[in-house]
This record gives C-alpha cells, structure tokens and sequence, in this order.
C-alpha cells in the first residue's frame, strides 16, 4: 500500500537519537500514545490510520498485536536510555483499542510500566466505543491500572450517527458512562461533533444534554471535518449531502460552549471542558506543551527534543519492522528553533492559559494590540488569552500573530 507519511529524512534503523534530544526528552514530562489500529467496521468521516479485518488481509493480526506493541516500548527503553523518569502520561488510542481483549491492553500499559515506570499519580486512558465495552471490560481496565476512560459518543441523533456510519445506539454511550463510572473510574470523557450535514441547531442541542445529563467530568466537542478521500466526501462531492456551513458551526459552538459553562465545565482548550483541573487530559496537555511523547504502532507519530519521527503505516510492514529487531520509524525531522516557536503560537494560543507574549518575534508582539482591540484575547499577565469571539476566530489570530 504506498505511504501518505511525510517523507522527512530517513530514520536510523536502531531508531537512535541525538544526544541533544535524549537529554532534552529527560528534563520534560513523558508520555505515551499507544496505537490500535484495529476497527470493526470504517465511520464515514474518518482518515485515521484505522484497518478493519477485510481490509488487513494477510498478516497485522490483532492476536498477536499487543506482543509486536510491546516489542517497540522494549525499543524506546533502548532509545531513551539517558531519560530516567517515570511515565507521567499513557493514551490507548486507534481504532478501537477495545476491540482487543483488555488483558492486551494490560500487556502493553505493564510493558511501559515495567521498562520506565509509572509517575505516582500516571494518568492511563483508552479510548473506547461505547458497544466495545461491558462493565466486567471496564472492572479489567481499572484492574490493569487505567484511570481514565474516553468514549466516542459523537451525537445523540440517530440520523446523525447514521451519516457519520457509528455503530452504536444514541443512548449506548451515555450507558458506558455509567457502567465506567460504577466500575470505579473517576474521569469520563465523552467526545462529541458538531456541524455533520443534516443535524439541525435542535439535534446539536438535545447531543449536548444527553451528554451533560450522564455527568462525565470531560467532554471534547469538535467541529466536523471532511477529510478528502473519506466516504463523508465522496458523499459530498456527488451532491448526496451538504458541506459543513461555518455560520452554523459557529452558532453550534456558541451553544456548546454556553451549556458546558453552565453545568460547571470550564473551557482550557478551545475543544475541551472539564470540571475542574484534575479532569483534564493530562495527555493532550503534553502535546500541546511541546513535552516528550513516544508513539507505539504503525503510522503512530513520536517527539523527543525537537526531533519528530512516524512509523510505517501498514500493520504488517509495521509488525515486520519490531520482529526483524529493527525500528519502525518511516522517516524523522528535526526541528529548528524558529518552527518550534511557531508551533508554540499555533498550539499556545488554543489554551486558557494563554499564550506567553516572549514567544512572540517582533512582527507578532506588534500586532498584539490590534488583535486585543478587536475584542478577539486578553492580556493577562504577560499572556494573550483568546475570548469567546477569539475562540470562534483562532485560527485568524494565529494569522495575525505569524505575519
């Protein structure tokens, strides 16, 4: 299957780093993302590097996947041999990570645990589809040593899971976070879209109080995208369905971000709400930071001291790579100082906590003021912090800030 990676410059094959970046990669917090490529069956609006098992064929089998996963954490020890912390963060996520046994998904967490250890208070999440899991799934999980639990319940309106091809039922997630709540875990994130073609305001609003009314102390609410090459934009493209409206994308965030606030979520990424500052995803956190993550399976991407690497894509190729004792990185970058300031305003800006003014040059600190004056952030304390509007229009003060 040919590659849609970057292509970068060509990776080592011991997947060995700069000396630089190992020393880096040990002063900042650590995390990692573990990658299940595996689905049963593809939603029409996805691009991730997701296989269902008519499309894998021959060789990247789930059975014997969570052992080749292991084999690359093995690796990264090898790698990281100068970085001696704990794992402050680790995310399952795919695909569907539940489709594997969740005895796999505890191979793979005690491999992290046993190669770097975990931080006292490591934060362990999987994603989840709410029909993947039952409550003795979930009662494994939190035996394993997961803390956190997110399920994919994206919309309350059955015509809406039928455009975007989910599988579950509209009042199946809200039950999954019952059963994650009574199994003991104490942080529940529900993910939600906005703005697929035919969800009324009504539809999105009725979404958000099915949401609201299960209590999880995390929601995630994105905007549709329609990827090119996904079913969603073949639909499209024929005229079977409408483009997402920006008009109505924005009126949709409005009122999510209105009924989150009220039922005592509080916004620290423009498409995340928690309740309060221990129900935040420490994971995603990490990336926006610019921290050290490792990612484990195939297409699954890695940073370490300003260098950036990515796995071959196929699960076979990928599987081939950890047996041959050889690493899995496709290609890697190294990042100067200049993009990874740009990537501090680009990722910076999104957060409550505001972008500090010093990563600005002297083009960006110069349009501070106007962006200020037209009521899109705040200075507060040496930091611009977007308001609702500014929200809204992120991506236009990023322009404004990256003259």
């Amino acid at each position: 299957m040919p590659s849609t990676l970057p292509e970068g410059e060509v990776a080592p094959r011991d997947g060995a780093l700069p000396e630089a970046a190992v020393r880096e990669a040990a002063s900042r917090p650590l995390g990692f993302y573990l990658h299940v490529p595996f689905c049963a069956s593809r939603c029409g609006y996805c691009d991730f590097n997701t296989y269902t098992a008519k499309e894998l064929g021959g060789g990247g089998s789930q059975a014997s996947y969570a052992e080749t996963a292991v084999g690359e954490v093995r690796l990264a020890r090898q790698v990281l041999r100068g970085v001696d912390r704990p794992v402050d963060t680790v995310f399952f996520g795919g695909g569907t990570p539940t489709l594997l046994p969740a005895g796999d998904l505890g191979k793979m967490l005690a491999a992290v645990r046993d190669e770097f250890g975990l931080a006292a208070d490591a934060e362990v999440t999987t994603e989840a589809n709410p029909e993947s899991v039952d409550p003795a799934y979930l009662e494994a999980l939190l035996e394993a040593g997961f803390t956190r639990v997110s399920f994919g319940m994206q919309s309350a309106s059955s015509q809406v899971l039928t455009i975007l091809d989910r599988q579950h039922t509209p009042g199946r997630a809200l039950q999954a976070v019952k059963e994650a709540t009574a199994a003991g875990f104490g942080h529940v994130n529900l993910d939600l879209i906005y703005g697929t073609p035919g969800e009324s305001l009504a539809d999105w609003r009725v979404s958000l109080e099915s949401a609201l009314s299960a209590r999880p102390d995390h929601v995630s609410a994105y905007a549709l995208i329609v990827e090119d090459g996904t079913q969603l934009a073949r639909r499209i493209r024929r005229g079977e369905l409408p483009m997402p409206d920006d008009d109505d994308l924005a009126d949709k965030y409005v009122l999510a971000d209105e009924m989150l606030s009220a039922d005592g979520l509080r916004w620290y990424e423009v498409s995340n709400w928690a309740r309060d500052e221990a129900a935040r995803c420490r994971h995603n956190e990490l990336y926006w930071r610019g921290d050290t993550w490792w990612g484990i399976g195939p297409g699954a991407h890695s940073h370490a001291g300003g260098v950036r690497w990515w796995n071959v894509k196929h699960p076979s190729a990928y599987a081939e790579r950890i047996t041959s004792g050889a690493s899995p990185a496709y290609a890697r970058e190294l990042l100067d100082e200049e993009t990874r300031r740009v990537e501090r305003v680009l990722l910076e800006v999104r957060l409550a906590a505001g972008l500090p003014l010093e990563v600005l040059d002297a083009a960006g600190r110069a349009t501070v003021d106007e962006v200020v004056a037209d009521g899109l952030a705040v200075l507060t304390d040496d930091r611009l912090v977007l308001t609702n509007r500014g929200r809204l229009l992120a991506d236009a003060v990023v322009r404004d800030l990256l003259p």
